[in-house]
């Protein structure tokens, strides 16, 4: 790590080559490219892959003698490929050079984050002496959607000769990037033509074969010194062929301009055509250079967030990745947040709750990418409306995985690569991903005052969810509540009773009270809305003063169950047997996968107190603590500051971090009740990729809402920040290990607001805009102040 907008990986360890792949993947939010080495094709050390967001396609495979069905995020052609041999005058030709060649004596990449710049430096030394350094420098074009760039220039060191290079467009490709899909099939691109031009443009046709999604790319290739290019195609590709002299203080150069279209393109077109005349009139590698710069520069402004040390340096690089696959461009296209990202294949490119965690940063940053994003889901309704239609209720179901359609993607059978076993999948049965969208547009709408969609798409959204959890609910005479069976909890391990015959558990605590959540909200937003939309909704959704009365009534009388004096994760979780954690951990080290240990031994992680990640402790993610008293309260239940306190420390030592968000939700809690250790777990969060944690799933593809939530953490979290209709509220948690900070967001209207922390002071900028009206900010203890458009206030900070 040199300087505060860079990252340098030096030396060549094949064992963590994927991981360096994807954390040096460059990408615009409409497509992205893996930091592979261009002259090494994908075998078991690389892994070059493109991804356009979007663009899924289904096949089917034969799976423990099932045919199952894969909805996957495509692999696309690859335009970075590029080999090159030395040709010297003093002997016969050198082999084809790759970063695994055992003449390579030196190997660097840099990731500049600021510029977005990947470069790659090699250097060979052959047996007879002769040196040649490669440098490869390549961009995915932040300004312009469609476009990608990448320039390799030749140092000779100690002969004279030439360089043979071949620039190859490779749609040889398939999906194979994550080990334990490779048994499924995974060539998904079908139907390919090649072809090349006398203008140093060559290009690549496909579609891929079930959702029929044309691709493009093409190529335009230049070199300097400018030599005469030979040309050649095969049945998936093509080649151009560039002889460069090289010789003592003469170096060489090719420049690969890549254009990329496909047929979900907006306005649509024919993607070939399209993508030959973009690369055909493609500015020079300087230019295209200079004008990316300036496309991020602008983005740093209105997004960067600043905080000291080696954490404000992870920060930085989360930041870009989170840009990288939502970057404003992304506000324009029908697509969700991938939970890896546009990073690799890992989850097959879906859409989870991830968002959860990575809207709340969009929505302070880039308030038009987050509402694009929630469009994903809107647009959704229908499908979310059949599959509640055909399980037999109202309302919006939202499928835990969802990809091209909004159907439910996620997969019925799922291998334990411990045991080899493919085993039941049961976790569609994730229920609460429709709360996390409720929430997640509530929140936009009271940070943002953006009543076009929150009395638009939003309350339709919001409403429809809520019936799906009014028709869902049942109630329980005996108990006088209601209740929600057959589900399964943000854990995820626990899919069903030991023993039982049909999977689910009944009242997760989450589940419950974010279901009562949305219900009250529903009914607010809906008491609120114009008379006329009002009239509107209540005769689309069916809702009469009964269906009303109903939603009211479930919203205070949902069942949360208890258990030896604190809130149990569901029905029954206080019977489960208690897990000899320091055996587990002293016999594997590494128990974040528990529930494949213990199927691997024969043994269920159903019959345990022990949970994947954060489940009940999520409610304390979303709501404040006075927040989770009221809805508790409202519940009819009395949640003091003993019994969340015990609830917390319950489920720390229950639980074995299985995902990457366990540990930042928990540090979440943790911060928001003072606790000591709030670092200690939102750290682990926060190296969970660039230390690969978990042991070879970064190479995989990024953990998109890990990293936008460490940054969501000390906005939020340490700064605390909160948005809502009456003012900014900020009553800060300062933690030892992040002293300082600063950012801008954006606020009802107000671009450019600036807070920055110290220790002891807090300074609040609001920029000078003629139409902006004053801000009203409330701080710790309650205290108003307003701040008018042009000025910054400092205020002092209670001490803690």
């Amino acid at each position: 790590m040199n300087t505060a907008f860079t990252w340098d990986f030096s030396g060549y360890e094949p064992e963590a080559e994927r991981t360096v792949e994807a954390l040096c993947t460059l990408g615009n939010g409409r497509f992205a490219t893996r930091g592979a080495a261009p002259e090494s094709p994908a075998d078991e050390v690389h892994y070059p892959g493109t991804y356009a967001a979007g663009c899924y396609d289904r096949l089917f495979s034969e799976v423990a003698g099932e045919r199952v069905g894969n909805e996957d995020m495509v692999n696309l052609p690859d335009w970075t490929r590029l080999r090159y041999r030395c040709l010297p005058d003093d002997g016969p030709a050198g082999d084809w050079l790759t970063a695994d060649d055992p003449s390579l004596r030196r190997h660097e990449v840099s990731l500049d984050l600021r510029g977005g710049l990947l470069t790659r430096h090699l250097f060979f030394r052959d047996g007879h002496g002769r040196r040649l350094g490669v440098t490869h420098t390549r961009l995915v074009h932040m300004g312009d959607p469609y476009l990608a760039a990448q320039r390799t220039t030749f140092h000779g060191y100690g002969w004279s000769g030439a360089v043979e290079a071949e620039s190859v467009i490779d749609g040889d490709v398939t999906n194979s990037g994550v080990e334990r899909y490779r048994g499924l099939d995974g060539r998904h691109l079908t139907d390919h033509r090649a072809g090349a031009g006398a203008d140093g443009v060559a290009w690549l046709s496909c579609r891929t074969r079930s959702s029929g999604i044309r691709i493009a790319v093409a190529v335009r290739t230049s070199s300097r010194p400018l030599v005469p290019v030979g040309s050649s195609c095969t049945g998936t590709g093509a080649v151009q062929r560039f002889r460069l002299p090289v010789s003592r203080g003469r170096s060489a150069a090719v420049v690969k301009c890549a254009a990329l279209y496909t047929s979900l393109d907006r306005p649509s077109g024919d993607p070939l055509s399209l993508a030959v005349e973009h690369a055909s009139h493609t500015a020079s590698f300087e230019v295209l250079l200079a004008s990316h710069r300036a496309a991020w520069e602008r983005l740093w402004s209105q997004g960067e967030l600043k905080a000291p040390g080696e954490a404000g340096h992870i920060l930085r690089l989360h930041l870009f990745h989170v840009l990288q696959t939502l970057s404003p461009h992304t506000a324009e296209l029908d697509v969700g947040v991938p939970a890896r990202g546009l990073h690799g294949e890992a989850y097959r490119g879906h859409v989870f709750w991830d968002e959860l965690f990575v809207l709340p940063c969009l929505t302070l940053h880039f308030p038009e990418v987050a509402r694009g994003l929630l469009m994903y889901r809107h647009r959704r309704l229908p499908a979310a409306r059949d599959a509640a239609r055909r399980a037999g209720l109202r309302g919006a179901m939202f499928p835990w995985q969802s990809g091209s359609s909004g159907a439910e993607e996620t997969q019925t059978l799922h291998r334990n690569p411990r045991s080899g076993r493919w085993l039941p999948d049961h976790s569609h049965l994730q229920r609460h991903v429709g709360s996390a969208i409720a929430w997640n547009a509530w929140r936009y709408g009271q940070c943002t005052g953006d009543t076009g969609f929150t009395q638009g798409p939003g309350a339709e959204l919001l409403l429809d969810i809520a019936g799906y959890w009014g028709a869902a609910a049942t109630y329980d005479a005996d108990r006088e509540r209601y209740r929600l069976r057959g589900v399964v909890g943000p854990d995820e391990y626990h899919d069903a009773y030991p023993g039982a015959a049909a999977p689910g558990i009944d009242d997760n605590a989450y589940t419950n009270v974010t279901a009562a959540w949305v219900l009250a909200r529903a009914l607010e937003l809906f008491g609120g809305l114009p008379e006329a939309r009002r009239r509107e909704l209540a005769e689309r959704f069916g809702l009469d003063d009964g269906t009303l009365g109903r939603w009211e009534d479930i919203s205070r009388r949902l069942y949360v169950p208890f258990h030896g004096g604190v809130i149990s994760q569901f029905e029954g979780y206080g019977e489960l047997a208690e897990l000899d954690w320091e055996a587990y951990r002293s016999r594997y080290r590494d128990i974040r996968r528990l529930d494949r240990i213990l199927e691997s031994e024969g043994d269920t992680v159903n019959r345990y107190q022990a949970s994947k990640q954060a489940d009940a402790l999520m409610l304390g993610y979303l709501f404040h603590p006075a927040e989770l008293r009221s809805l508790f309260d409202r519940l009819g239940y009395r949640l003091d500051d003993e019994t969340w306190r015990a609830t917390v420390a319950y489920y720390l030592d229950r639980t074995s971090h299985g995902s990457t968000l366990s540990s930042l939700v928990h540090g979440w809690v943790l911060a928001r009740q003072k606790g000591p250790d709030a670092w200690r777990y939102c750290e682990e969060a926060l190296i969970s990729d660039v230390a690969d944690v978990q042991g070879g799933t970064t190479g995989e593809g990024i953990h998109l809402g890990a990293m936008a939530g460490t940054l969501d953490f000390v906005e939020r979290g340490v700064a605390g920040l909160e948005t809502g209709p009456d003012g900014l509220r900020i009553d800060p948690t300062p933690l030892s290990e992040v002293p300082r900070c600063a950012f801008t967001f954006c606020y009802r209207g107000h671009r450019g607001i600036r807070v920055r922390l110290l220790p002891g002071r807090l300074g609040i900028r609001v920029p000078y805009s003629r139409q902006a009206a004053p801000l009203t900010v409330c701080l710790s203890g309650g205290r108003l102040v307003t701040v008018a458009a042009g000025e910054e206030h400092w205020f002092r900070l209670p001490a803690h």
